[in-house]
């Protein structure tokens, strides 16, 4: 039953063409400061308007945003930091990554007053995501930045979550891209957000203990 699924799952992947098991960008980091992060902020949609004008992965958007939830123990640990935070999004409707990371931290923004979250698309983002590249180097999407009150960044989370990231890096060398691609599936399937929830949720305590910090440490 998964194994069909996942197949069902994976003839989205080529929009656009042959994307890798990455969503990955390139372009130029053009830096910037904190009234650009504030600027690029509000330029951003909220998580619904983003999700209504999707047109790709559609289905798995819809359900991921539908069925997911996050516990009160999540909630309780975002509530916690007190102050005002804002999620960043880099984010894109094709993106497999995108789909199965972004509706469960929408589901956390919900639930905490305390949090915002806006989305961008990654040609809007993108000198976000030149400055903040994955372990092996790529530009992807999801790139997600936390802003504290001033703006400054306080933390960020790309493409994956800590322990689906660390698989990848462990195998892509020895695994096709079909093997990568129904693993990484599948462990999404199977965590349903929650790992996606806790790394966020880390960062964010990070911060506001004042120790920003870019990706969660495996262990």
């Amino acid at each position: 039953m998964l194994s069909s699924l996942l197949l069902l799952g994976l003839l989205g992947v080529a929009s656009p063409p042959s994307p890798p098991p990455s969503c990955a960008a390139a372009a130029p980091w053009a830096g910037g400061g904190n009234d650009a992060l504030k600027a690029l902020f509000e330029g951003g949609v909220p998580f619904r308007a983003f999700l209504e004008n999707a047109r790709r992965r559609k289905d798995q958007w819809d359900a991921h945003y539908g069925d997911g939830s996050v516990t009160p123990e999540q909630v309780r640990r975002a509530r916690a930091v007190g102050g005002t935070w804002r999620i960043l999004a880099i984010a894109e409707d094709w993106c497999g990554d995108s789909a199965n990371t972004i509706p469960y931290l929408a589901r956390l923004v919900e639930g905490a007053d305390n949090l915002e979250m806006r989305v961008v698309s990654s040609s809007v983002g993108r000198s976000v995501m030149e400055g903040h590249r994955t372990p092996d180097g790529r530009a992807a999407t999801p790139t997600v930045l936390l802003l504290d009150e001033a703006w400054n960044e306080a933390g960020c989370f790309v493409e994956r979550p800590t322990p689906l990231m660390a698989w990848y890096l462990e195998h892509r060398a020895d695994k096709t891209s079909d093997e990568l691609h129904e693993y990484i599936y599948a462990w999404y399937d199977a965590d349903a957000g929650a790992a996606t929830v806790d790394d966020v949720l880390t960062l964010l305590e990070s911060a506001a203990a004042g120790h920003p910090r870019c990706g969660v440490a495996p262990g």
